[in-house]
């Protein structure tokens, strides 16, 4: 099927191309419409229903008219000369607010974009009193703006009402601070915003300049590129179409995710059949080029699927987890994979058999025979010093594992504390509580459905009191339809931090357990109650997540290479190799940067990043091992050819893959995850499948492929061998 889907997209080379553009520029349009419609921020919409946050959270829409996707801003008030607030300045204040409470907020807009393609934001801001300090240097406001926080147009309502804010009040002889999540992202977007267009630009001209140095042409070096760009671009319409039709809700972070892993693997994909696709032309200098990108199509196209099924299948396995981030994302991911694979055995092809020879232009290195380069003598080197090079890499990955001796996981958001909203945050944390800003909340209803009041809760209130962490309590508040009641807590601690998870899962809930009374049950809501289930949520799915996905990762490498000794052999490897990725990152962040720990979702999305990322380069190097070993002669003098043919390709892709990933290093809150993946590709890329599995396969020999043996391949014609060429190629073909 493989073979007949490449053969059908070489011979219809420009269909297919044509196909595929119109494609892209249909879901170029769908894309920008459907994101904003399948995507959310609130990390408590993704719990399951059961957790206790997550019924808090519902008692907030269904009886106190809390909106799911309102976002709270807090906006401090203070006098410009720095003397305390009195009467006259607390009615100005109440002007003010009121003026602003009346006033729509438009939308800024991107004038070069279709009014059909923007979502329209313009709102009116909900404004009300918060609280005045203690010591009356400043008073708190809440404004309740309504859409998604990473969206560009809530975050351009949000800067509009920041500057007629501060213009307001500024005439009055007051000065304003913002703060909560909203202002948070938006001046961390602001802060890395000139880094992410240098770091994108920079990840750009590195394949545009490994391109140009590894085949010596201008095609080579930007067509891959471009042909990933369009991919890109089809494969984001077609998950927010999928997700849209199966009303799923992604994280608001998935799309930029997609974008990375496809940048990098579709690069790799076609990077594996420009190494091919040049080494047979060299062999086969007389074949016609529809021909050769035929045959190089379908021989490579087998592995390239293998690797692809196999990411889709460690990704799919996060449709069983229980935490809706990840359930939502893993799919998401895996689609966008199977479109990048369908483009793969179409449009790479077909842009081969289109462009032939002239793909490598004005590089005149298909007509000569490239002399030894390093890969060869490296290829030598292995198969002669196995041992070495197996105990060489082993004790490297060894280190690198130690380091998740004593690690542990850090669950609080990260945010950065250099900001001007953080800046806010510590001046009201000075004054108030640290939760005055973002309180956690305690949400009661009657298990009869019986009317509440106020009075009976006020034991409760007191026991809470008492709790220590706990700065206030605030009066209880009864739903107009006394259905449900809300006690309001203000911890002494930042309630994104670990210690407010640990109080509000911990004595906070305790407490409610103990005092609520009879005939009533408790909830405990907050960003802390949340962090603390979706903590509990993430453990549950280490559990289940991790054996489904080696298991099927090992089911699809032993349909594929037919033995039982080599996929356990990669499966080993790959396993050192997530190991040692996390002791890596442990090592640097928490042990080097004395950071809480390592983020709390990194060993999940390691393991099926590493895992199955890294299983791509394994299997590609494991392929060509049993097609060199399928010809005549000793098995040593097969790997070094395996190697010598498969180093180049496997170094440039993982390269173009390490930096990808190295670019989301701007993107805030992921530089764990940047470092960590970068880390893991480079370790799978040039250490696992270019020395570890190499070596293992000198030492075993065709023993690898137990209990079958690769089947001998007749020995090529011989190939017609121009001049040769004065210098050595060190990018010797895959």
């Amino acid at each position: 099927m493989i073979r007949a889907l490449t053969g059908f997209s070489t011979r219809h080379a420009w269909k297919v191309i044509i196909v595929w553009v119109v494609v892209a520029v249909g879901m170029s349009v769908v894309a920008p419409m459907l994101l904003p419609r399948v995507t959310q921020s609130q990390t408590g919409d993704f719990l399951p229903k059961s957790y206790d946050s997550a019924v808090a959270m519902r008692i907030a829409e269904e009886n106190f008219g809390v909106r799911s996707d309102a976002v709270t801003v807090t906006v401090l008030v203070a006098r410009t000369d720095g003397a305390k607030l009195g009467a006259a300045d607390q009615h100005q204040i109440e002007d003010v607010a009121a003026k602003l409470a009346k006033r729509r907020v438009v939308m800024p807009r991107n004038h070069d974009e279709p009014d059909f393609m923007t979502n329209d934001r313009s709102q009116t801001p909900k404004i009300a009193p918060a609280a005045m300090a203690p010591d009356r240097s400043f008073e708190l406001l809440t404004v309740e703006l309504t859409g998604n926080p990473q969206e560009e147009g809530v975050q351009g309502v949000y800067r509009a009402f920041r500057d007629s804010a501060r213009t307001e009040f500024a005439e009055t002889g007051m000065r304003t601070g913002f703060t909560g999540s909203l202002a948070q992202l938006n001046d961390t977007v602001k802060d890395h915003e000139t880094a992410a267009k240098i770091g994108g630009a920079l990840i750009m001209g590195l394949i545009v300049l490994l391109n140009v140095l590894v085949f010596r042409s201008v095609l080579a070096a930007l067509l891959p590129l471009l042909a990933v760009s369009f991919v890109g671009i089809a494969a984001s319409g077609v998950v927010a179409a999928a997700a849209d039709l199966a009303g799923l809700k992604l994280d608001a972070g998935t799309p930029t995710l997609i974008t990375t892993v496809l940048l990098g693997i579709g690069i790799d994909y076609l990077l594996f059949l420009l190494f091919r696709f040049r080494e047979h032309l060299r062999s086969h200098p007389d074949q016609p080029a529809r021909t050769a990108a035929a045959e190089v199509s379908g021989r490579v196209g087998t592995a390239i699927t293998s690797a692809a099924l196999t990411i889709v299948a460690a990704f799919a396995t996060l449709g069983v987890a229980s935490f809706g981030q990840f359930r939502s994302m893993g799919p998401a991911i895996a689609l966008a994979v199977l479109v990048m694979l369908l483009a793969s055995l179409t449009l790479m092809p077909a842009l081969l058999a289109a462009c032939g020879r002239k793909m490598f232009w004005p590089s005149r290195t298909l007509r000569h025979t490239p002399r030894e380069g390093v890969a060869a003598r490296y290829g030598r080197f292995v198969a002669r010093r196995p041992l070495m090079v197996l105990a060489a890499s082993v004790a490297l990955l060894g280190a690198l594992a130690a380091g998740t001796v004593g690690m542990k996981m850090d669950y609080s958001l990260g945010d950065d504390k250099k900001t001007a909203a953080a800046a806010t945050a510590a001046e009201i944390a000075r004054a108030m509580p640290a939760g005055i800003s973002d309180p956690t909340s305690v949400y009661l209803t009657a298990k009869d459905g019986a009317a509440l009041d106020a009075g009976r809760f006020d034991g409760l209130a007191k026991a809470l009191g008492k709790v220590e962490g706990v700065g206030q309590v605030a009066p209880t508040v009864i739903s107009q339809d006394h259905r449900a009641a809300r006690i309001d807590l203000y911890l002494n601690v930042d309630p994104q931090s670990d210690k407010a998870r640990a109080l509000a899962s911990g004595p906070v809930r305790a407490a409610v357990a103990a005092n609520a009374p009879a005939g009533t049950s408790g909830h405990v809501g907050g960003i802390a109650a949340i962090f603390a289930d979706v903590a509990d949520a993430v453990d549950h799915d280490l559990a289940v997540v991790f054996p489904v996905a080696a298991g099927l990762i090992a089911l699809i490498l032993l349909l594929l290479l037919r033995s039982l000794l080599a996929p356990l052999v990669l499966m080993i490897a790959v396993g050192l190799g997530f190991a040692a990725t996390l002791g890596a990152a442990t090592m640097v962040f928490q042990h080097g940067l004395d950071r809480p720990g390592v983020t709390f979702t990194l060993p999940l999305v390691l393991f099926l990043f590493v895992v199955a990322l890294g299983t791509d380069y394994n299997i590609l190097i494991t392929d060509r091992l049993r097609e060199e070993m399928g010809r005549p002669g000793p098995a040593r003098a097969a790997v070094a050819r395996a190697v010598q043919h498969t180093a180049p390709a496997i170094t440039a892709a993982g390269i173009v893959l390490a930096g990808s990933f190295a670019s989301l290093v701007a993107t805030p809150g992921t530089e764990q995850m940047a470092f960590a993946l970068t880390v893991g590709i480079l370790l799978s890329a040039l250490v696992l499948s270019l020395a570890t599995v190499p070596a293992v396969a000198a030492l075993l020999g065709r023993s690898l492929w137990w209990p079958l043996r690769p089947t001998h391949t007749p020995t090529e014609p011989p190939r017609t061998v121009p001049t040769p060429q004065p210098a050595p190629d060190h990018f010797a073909s895959y």
